[in-house]
């Protein structure tokens, strides 16, 4: 029966705090969703919204970016200033650590200074927690609700909804308000809402650019030292409140004695290096290895002839769709979803050196090396999720603080080596270095990230100068997370594989295979002979590629078909090889009658390196496009074909040059060599007198 009556919408209540306090997985836990959660600064580069129950009342919650304060730093913290100012008249959960409360409520107070009905949410994420809180006396003082909650176990979530559950109200001004000299900035602008001038007042008093230009008041004439009379008026009436509500232990937040070995200045890039080898070691070989071995043997030995015999029945052998389905499905498919528990374990490693709190001090290693490449220890978080998947990774590049390291972070992180290339590596690197080829996997890793440092030096010194940028990082403490978090992070990223290879991999797979195997006339090349169409564009291509040692047009499709996803390479090498495991396609790699061979291991390496430097996938150019704009990616496409083959001429040259020595032995000692000289001069550098901090005349 239809009724004329409207359906209300859904009540909001927004998500705020710090970053790395809890907020996403308090959002988990009260919609069933399963974002991303990460032990680190800018997990969440967007706002984001589910509905969910609350007592029987439908209300969508919406998880914003951490920030510090009401005063924006950087693009992900004004998407959540911005959504807060603009959803006034709803309730904000804000969510603090109960180990890290006194920083935690800065952004409290500066909250209640814009009049927002707060429920201030402490989560206590450890078991044993450094401070005891008293929450009632808490609220009696700041004259909010205060829950008392563990987001990851779902404690004092009921205690949170009952509070969601009271109306809207606007809770009286914090006391700290009263020290300041508000009246005499009041007098001197004009607000069209009373109830945020207290705010406004502070905000100028802050020196806060963007509110200034906003009312209007750039010329308000302001007491000396505005800025630290504020801080001192907030920091003081917290310093009461922890004294009044807040029993510490004593212990530092965050501090741990692993740190005296991870953040070690001789010995922290070297341990990161130890643990990016054992990761490839597991992932790559023994047991990732096994394990994808027995996917593949599983794969062909049943459900690939089953769907061979059955085909094979109804339309013959020779039949054109009997080799479409051979080939490109079952083979090429085949080929890549084998890999499916590499990928599974490689999100698994990445997920656990996140959630330790292992990556938080690795960007802290690296914030003075990224200083002096214009841009900040954030970079290093887009840098290492390119690891994972370049288009994810370019969101995060979102939380620079200047424009200009911004579209640095995102041009560079197309270099670093996705989960999709590995495959490609395994099957080609596997079959001409064999158990070499975990230093092969390795050095094309961080091949990937030297191009991107170099590429970032010489941006900062030409096209893309940045500005002095804010780095504001926090220890985590080391923490292990937990056996259902892993198991949900190897959950997702299995299911994200199968969905891409289910979706994108099978339809650009049937494409491929229609394009090699028919003609422009749309004729059957077995039957009618002739080139194919992807021929025809190969044969053009080639000779291009010839001096970089695969200059074949089966190799030239392949880095074609490439462009739009890179597990399509693998997958076009096994098509046209006719090749439906690992094994059948590294013996075709060295056979000169194959559509896609190489003449030496020199090539093959070549290809690996053309394979980690050229252009992005379709979906991180379109990224790229939204994040940076259309002349950046234009820019940034370009430039990286050309880089990808200046850097594999050059490696080509030089693998060929000693391959009549031995390759292995030449090269390991070029790279032993390199390796040593980054040492000597990191220790060089760090026993010279450390340089004093920017505009302090203090600093000894």
């Amino acid at each position: 029966m239809k009724t004329n009556c409207k359906q209300q919408p859904l009540k909001e209540v927004l998500l705020v705090g710090n970053p790395n306090t809890g907020k996403t997985t308090l959002f988990n836990l009260l919609t069933g969703a399963n974002e991303h959660v990460g032990n680190w600064h800018g997990v969440t580069v967007e706002e984001k919204g589910r509905e969910f129950d609350c007592l029987g009342q439908k209300l969508r919650l919406v998880d914003l970016p951490g920030i510090y304060s009401m005063t924006a730093l950087s693009y992900e913290e004004q998407v959540a200033i911005d959504y807060i100012r603009a959803h006034s008249r709803t309730k904000i959960i804000n969510i603090c650590d109960l180990n890290n409360l006194q920083r935690n409520l800065s952004l409290t107070l500066g909250l209640l200074e814009y009049g927002l009905d707060v429920i201030l949410a402490v989560n206590c994420m450890d078991k044993k927690p450094l401070n005891k809180l008293d929450c009632k006396k808490l609220s009696s003082l700041l004259n909010i609700p205060v829950v008392e909650l563990n987001a990851s176990k779902g404690y004092g979530v009921e205690e949170l909804k009952k509070q969601l559950q009271t109306p809207f109200s606007l809770p009286p001004k914090p006391k700290h308000l009263s020290k300041l000299p508000l009246a005499s900035i009041k007098s001197q602008i004009e607000i069209s809402d009373a109830s945020r001038s207290d705010y406004f007042a502070v905000k100028l008093l802050e020196k806060d650019e963007t509110v200034a230009k906003e009312i209007h008041a750039e010329k308000v004439v302001l007491p000396e030292n505005s800025i630290s009379l504020v801080a001192k008026a907030r920091y003081d009436y917290i310093a009461f409140l922890q004294k009044q509500c807040i029993a510490s232990s004593g212990r530092v937040y965050g501090a741990s004695k692993l740190d005296k070995v991870f953040l070690n200045r001789f010995l922290a890039f070297p341990i990161f290096l130890l643990i990016l080898c054992g990761v490839f070691y597991l992932t790559f070989f023994s047991f990732g290895a096994w394990l994808s071995d027995g996917l593949n043997f599983l794969l062909d030995s049943t459900l690939g002839k089953l769907i061979s015999s059955a085909m094979t029945s109804a339309f013959g052998e020779s039949s054109w769709l009997t080799r479409l389905v051979c080939d490109a499905l079952i083979g090429g498919v085949g080929t890549v979803l084998s890999f499916l528990p590499q990928v599974g374990l490689l999100f698994l490693f990445l997920s656990l050196l996140e959630d330790s709190g292992y990556l938080s001090r690795v960007a802290f290693a690296s914030e003075d090396l990224f200083g002096k490449l214009g841009l900040s220890g954030k970079s290093i978080y887009t840098l290492l999720m390119g690891f994972g998947c370049s288009t994810t990774a370019v969101l995060t590049a979102r939380n620079m603080d200047d424009k200009k390291a911004k579209i640095k972070t995102a041009m560079l992180t197309p270099y670093m080596s996705c989960s999709a290339k590995f495959p490609i590596y395994v099957v080609i690197g596997g079959a001409f270095f064999g158990a070499s080829n975990v230093f092969v996997i390795l050095g094309l890793y961080l091949l990937g990230l030297a191009v991107s440092v170099l590429l970032s030096f010489i941006y900062e010194k030409t096209i893309l100068k940045s500005k002095q940028q804010s780095f504001i990082l926090e220890f985590p403490p080391y923490r292990w997370g937990g056996v259902k978090r892993l198991a949900s992070v190897l959950f997702e990223n299995i299911k994200t594989f199968l969905v891409r290879v289910g979706s994108l991999l099978i339809s650009m797979n049937v494409i491929v295979w229609l394009l090699s195997n028919f003609s422009f006339t749309f004729s059957y090349i077995p039957e009618s002979g002739g080139a194919s169409m992807l021929e025809s564009l190969g044969v053009i291509l080639a000779p291009l590629f010839a001096p970089l040692g695969f200059g074949t047009w089966g190799a030239a499709s392949a880095l074609l078909a490439g462009v739009i996803a890179k597990e399509v390479v693998i997958s076009s090498i096994a098509m046209f090889n006719l090749a439906s495991t690992e094994s059948q396609i590294a013996a075709s790699l060295t056979n000169p009658e194959s559509m896609v061979f190489f003449a030496s291991p020199s090539a093959a390496l070549s290809f690996l390196v053309f394979c980690l430097l050229y252009c992005p996938c379709i979906s991180t150019t379109a990224v790229l496009g939204k994040e940076i704009g259309k002349k950046w990616t234009a820019f940034a496409v370009v430039s990286q074909f050309i880089v990808a083959y200046i850097v594999t001429l050059f490696i080509y040259n030089v693998a060929r040059a000693v391959e009549s020595f031995g390759l292995w032995p030449v090269l390991g000692i070029l790279a032993g060599l390199l390796l040593i000289a980054g040492c000597v001069f990191k220790l060089i550098s760090t026993i010279k007198k450390p340089r004093a901090c920017r505009g302090c005349k203090g600093c000894k």
